[in-house]
């Protein structure tokens, strides 16, 4: 399994404001689905930042993202080391597949592959 990115994800009811400011820092906004949008370096795509009021599919908001190339095996070696499973391995409908899992320090993690 391999990582290709990890970014932290910020709770917030401020969407705008958040464009408005990353804009400064030279990020863009890549994904808006009005619950969560995601800005990312133009030059280095890898960087990222999500904003999200609440996560629609699930019970809890994550603090970041991991996204991995087979979801699948992440969730079994997660799940089989008796880590704390949040939100159960399932397809969502804008074509991410998705688990969330607690982190020793409490931080709820989203583990993901893009279909």
């Amino acid at each position: 399994m391999t990582v290709r990115r990890a970014m932290p994800i910020v709770q917030s009811d401020a969407m705008q404001e958040n464009r408005d400011f990353y804009h400064l820092l030279g990020f863009e906004e890549v994904m808006d689905l009005g619950w969560i949008v995601t800005l990312a370096s133009p030059s280095t795509p890898a960087a990222q930042i999500s904003f999200m009021t609440r996560d629609r599919t699930a019970p809890v908001t994550p603090d970041m993202s991991v996204e991995v190339d087979d979801v699948d095996a992440a969730y079994a070696l997660v799940r089989d080391s008796g880590a704390e499973i949040l939100h159960p391995l399932q397809d969502e409908e804008w074509g991410v597949r998705r688990f969330f899992v607690r982190d020793p320090n409490g931080r709820v993690v989203n583990v993901v592959s893009h279909r």
